[in-house]
């Protein structure tokens, strides 16, 4: 912690907002830029985050229904030209394999050799190797539906690089359904949306606008996209989750047939959707303060830290001893149908360094025991929702009594903080002056942070649509789902309009 700034991290999120969130990933400990340009290296507790959030999501998959698989990181550059518009929208990010081998260049380098017959792309998304093989595997309307999600990693080959946030290579589950019709192949897409906005509510306390996206912001190849949008703390939206109806599209390039109850042959209905490691830089950016990074309980890979504070080494054993104690009965409690997960900093390092760490990687209690406290037998406990200065004190069986009460407190407390934030810097505009105000910076040289989501009316036309993406780096996140259509004046042509969409600045 910095005497000048008073703060953990600088610059804070208000003086320098990317450098900040850089630092907050820096001093969390969470990832570093990898060797490779645009990739990074995930440590252990970035990566600990990453897998409850797998965790949590496999086990809602497969309570609805879906089974896990695994298909080839490598495509056939055929494959991907199948289905035309899907390649336009992914062509300039695909990685290319041309050679099968690297050999000697005679001067002591290596060069590629065995150049391929046919290229292949590094996976950027699967759906038309799936495609592929659901082909081979569906003949009758008795084998449909096919419920397969697959855990892997995705390459695209991204000019401006951000940790979590956009890397050429990055972590995701992308589910992939053939459905019989094209009813059930939707209901499965809403399902999904709705799976990915509980998760992101009551796992990440990360409150989401859901609705559908409009066309000119659809995944390649998709009748209809759905995403759920988040407003981080800079007011810019992060695309936190998406779900895919593909019709009979990528059925058709693919060729998955079936035949039906009245044994007429058909084109499946096919579904994609899913998630990335762009959801640990939402959390950041969704709860991350000035101190570093904040942890919904949920989703922590430690929920509790035990810091022995032991000013002389004659204190060691019995801070220890009452430390491990301590840990012990905590560790039969549970939080959120599981064990607590409890963990003892043993490191030779002053209990103000150790605890300031643990503050900066978002540990939601710290419980600090020193000679002191074994006397009354109590632990000195610290809320991460809370100040920094904001410790108490309390008897070690009242800690054990209420340890669960205080984690659910804090989820619920990061979750309606950011609630409030979203609704404080959501407006609703109907001119057309009033929204370019609202996205325009005051600093054009160092432009503040300012924007939010804005409620407008929109005629429906691509034309103003890339006019607004072109003038404000604004574009349409969702046309909003669930919410009563309200029927006015598009500002920006003076034509009818059916109902407001979401505009906002976005990730």
């Amino acid at each position: 912690m910095t005497k000048n700034s008073r703060t953990a991290i600088t610059p804070t999120r208000q003086d320098d907002y990317p450098e900040w969130y850089q630092q907050v990933i820096k001093n969390a400990d969470l990832a570093e830029n990898a060797p490779v340009r645009g990739c990074m290296v995930i440590k252990p507790w970035g990566y600990g985050i990453w897998e409850n959030v797998q965790r949590v999501l496999d086990q809602k998959f497969k309570e609805t229904g879906h089974q896990n698989a695994y298909f080839p990181l490598f495509i056939p550059k055929s494959y991907i030209e199948k289905e035309a518009q899907h390649v336009d929208g992914f062509a300039k990010e695909c990685a290319v394999v041309t050679h099968s081998r690297l050999e000697s260049d005679g001067e002591g380098g290596l060069q590629p050799g065995g150049a391929l017959e046919e290229p292949l792309i590094v996976r950027p998304t699967s759906e038309t190797i799936i495609g592929e093989m659901y082909a081979k595997w569906v003949d009758s309307y008795r084998d449909l539906p096919i419920l397969i999600n697959q855990w892997a990693n995705v390459v695209r080959w991204e000019m401006r690089t951000r940790l979590f946030l956009r890397t050429a290579e990055f972590l995701w589950q992308e589910g992939h359904t053939a459905h019989a019709s094209a009813p059930e192949a939707l209901e499965e897409t809403q399902q999904m949306f709705a799976l990915y906005r509980d998760f992101a509510e009551k796992y990440m306390a990360m409150p989401v606008i859901c609705g559908e996206k409009t066309e000119g912001e659809r995944f390649p190849g998709a009748i209809n996209t759905f995403s759920i949008e988040a407003m981080m703390q800079d007011r810019k939206a992060l695309q936190a989750g998406t779900a895919h109806f593909l019709g009979q599209n990528f059925a058709q390039s693919c060729g998955i047939l079936f035949n039906d109850a009245n044994g007429e042959r058909q084109h499946a209905w096919t579904t994609s959707w899913g998630v990335s490691t762009r959801l640990v830089g939402g959390l950041i950016m969704t709860h991350g303060d000035d101190n570093g990074l904040v942890l919904p309980p949920r989703l922590a890979p430690t929920q509790v830290v035990i810091l022995p504070i032991i000013p002389k080494e004659s204190a060691r054993e019995s801070v220890l001893q009452a430390c491990h104690q301590l840990k012990r009965k905590l560790q039969d409690t549970s939080f959120d149908g599981s064990p607590l997960k409890v963990e003892i900093d043993h490191r030779d390092l002053r209990g103000g360094e150790k605890r300031w760490q643990w503050i900066k990687k978002g540990i939601p209690i710290t419980l600090e025991i020193g000679p002191r406290d074994l006397q009354s037998d109590t632990a000195l406990v610290g809320r991460r929702e809370q100040e920094a200065d904001q410790r108490q004190s309390f008897p070690t069986t009242e800690i054990v009594a209420k340890v669960a009460t205080w984690l659910w407190e804090i989820q619920n407390h990061l979750y309606q903080k950011a609630m409030h934030f979203q609704k404080s810097h959501t407006v609703t505009l109907d001119t057309k002056e009033a929204f370019y105000d609202f996205f325009t910076a005051k600093n054009p040289k160092k432009p503040e942070i300012h924007g939010g989501f804005a409620l407008a009316h929109w005629n429906g036309s691509a034309e103003i649509e890339d006019k607004i993406k072109k003038d404000l780096k604004v574009t349409i996140r969702c046309i909003p789902t669930g919410v009563e259509k309200e029927k006015g004046t598009c500002p920006f042509s003076g034509e009818k309009s059916p109902q407001r969409v979401l505009f906002a600045k976005a990730y």
